[in-house]
């Protein structure tokens, strides 16, 4: 059962090649959706052979699936398949560059793929890092000005982040020479932890926290997101808010893992609860007056990556489960509204808010996915986000965060007054005389209905998971003690 580690890791990559040899074929575009099914697939596999046969490993131990690698595969896999489904073929990626764009998306698969697979921390930084080069190039496919301004800005910054997060592990490595058995493994750390000198590891967890911290979009290190998540192109978009943010935070988890059992939690409780605050509060600042819907969408990532730090923050098999849920539930929601988003800005031609006016009665079937996909991002019942939000929130005040609790409350009623205010005035609010005549004299331009399933899928599966989490009960509760005991 090794080979399914396997396959995650090397499919994208042969299904790259072949994108790279046929760069102006069309049908290229399918091979990195046929890379997410097959990966959803495997993830899926990995969960129900872990949870009966226990954690897999291959390649002399540096790659390990454990419960909670093999639910972070299976949640990649669900969101690439909305995100590039949904958003690819599409007529703007037409070109005699379509096989490199294909070719992109599939080595972007891979490295988050190798991940959450890797037992290594210093593999996981490498793969990580492939993912900042892969999506500097995915960022800048629409070419312009303000494309590779965004593109350059998270090279910069996703750099900085994963050099900062590479002192954290070349030091959380020198702190386990005290062990006497020195290694990078999670597992190896995670077991010797009461060995690794605690100065050391107070240094090292911290800074590769904050390095990974700067990929997940948390603030402060946050500034890149807005820009690159609104000039990428859809597709893209989806898939960064929707799993890479996600695959980040898995790292973060990994680390506060190992600082838990060395240090205690107050060293992570303190720098996640801080981050989790300040999120929401650039969120809470800046969607008020936000006239971008896409960067209205990356801001609210900004948000959900908050709550995620709060989750995380307060620790304890009920908040750890909350969070990794939240996690599939924002990924399919986000990368939905991204791909909506994308096909609102070919039906507009704007992509200010001002400009996108009374959807439901002129393109219905883009008002009405993205009047619900804003209600599971604002955490409305019965959408699944509803319920994660609520348990990271009791389990917070469970868990000695009351104050942060109740700060962090009343900036999402902030969060909530700023999106609501924009989607309503996308979706029913009058539109202007001039934009009724230009669509009036053209006929819209629909996608094509297969190329609505996967949304509609993704807006049911997030609205049923609420009421029927408790088939997900053993894998996330696995997944949980994968951490090695959350305190």
């Amino acid at each position: 059962m090794a080979v399914l580690i396997w396959i995650p890791v090397v499919l994208p990559l042969l299904l790259g090649a072949a994108s790279a040899l046929r760069r102006r074929s069309g049908w290229t575009l399918w091979l990195p959706v046929s890379a997410a099914v097959v990966l959803l697939g495997v993830g899926v596999a990995l969960v129900a052979v872990v949870g009966s046969a226990g954690p897999l490993t291959a390649a002399g131990g540096l790659l390990r699936v454990d419960a909670l690698s093999a639910w972070m595969l299976a949640v990649v896999g669900a969101v690439a398949v909305v995100a590039l489904w949904g958003g690819i073929p599409h007529r703007t990626h037409q070109g005699r560059n379509i096989g490199t764009f294909a070719t992109l998306l599939c080595l972007f698969l891979s490295a988050m793929s190798l991940a959450v697979v890797a037992d290594n921390v210093g593999l996981m930084w490498v793969a990580i890092e492939l993912t900042t080069i892969t999506t500097a190039f995915l960022v800048g496919a629409r070419g312009g000005r303000g494309a590779l301004e965004a593109a350059w800005k998270y090279v910069v910054l996703g750099s900085v982040g994963v050099a900062i997060a590479f002192l954290g592990i070349v030091l959380l490595s020198a702190a386990s020479h005290g062990t006497g058995e020195p290694s990078l493994s999670w597992t190896v750390l995670v077991a010797h932890a009461a060995g690794l000198d605690p100065a050391l590891t107070r240094a090292g967890a911290a800074l590769a926290v904050l390095g990974f911290a700067t990929k997940a979009g948390l603030a402060p290190t946050h500034s890149w997101l807005p820009d690159a998540h609104s000039q990428a192109p859809s597709t893209v978009s989806g898939l960064m808010s929707g799993v890479l943010l996600s695959v980040a935070f898995y790292a973060v988890l990994r680390v506060q893992a190992i600082a838990d059992a060395a240090l205690g939690p107050e060293l992570m409780r303190g720098l996640l609860s801080a981050a989790g605050l300040l999120s929401l509060a650039v969120t809470a600042g800046l969607v008020i007056t936000q006239k971008d819907f896409k960067r209205l969408l990356a801001y609210s990532s900004i948000e959900h990556m908050g709550l995620l730090a709060l989750g995380a923050a307060a620790g304890g098999p009920f908040a750890i489960a909350a969070l990794l849920l939240h996690m599939l539930g924002h990924g399919l929601i986000k990368s939905s509204m991204f791909v909506l988003a994308g096909r609102i800005l070919g039906f507009a031609g704007s992509h200010h808010i001002a400009d996108v006016r009374n959807l439901l009665r002129r393109r219905p079937d883009l008002g009405g996915p993205f009047l619900l996909g804003a209600a599971g991002l604002l955490g409305f019942p019965p959408f699944v986000t509803f319920f994660t939000e609520v348990a990271i929130i009791v389990a917070g005040f469970q868990r000695g965060l009351g104050w942060q609790m109740l700060v962090a409350c009343a900036l999402l009623l902030v969060v909530f007054a700023g999106i609501v205010r924009h989607v309503v005035a996308m979706t029913v609010g009058a539109e202007p005389d001039r934009d009724a005549a230009r669509t009036s004299s053209a006929p819209p331009d629909r996608p094509a209905r297969f190329r609505q399933v996967p949304i509609g899928i993704a807006l049911a599966a997030a609205a049923v998971l609420g009421f029927a989490a408790w088939p997900l009960s053993g894998p996330l509760l696995a997944a949980v003690a994968a951490l090695g005991g959350v305190r």
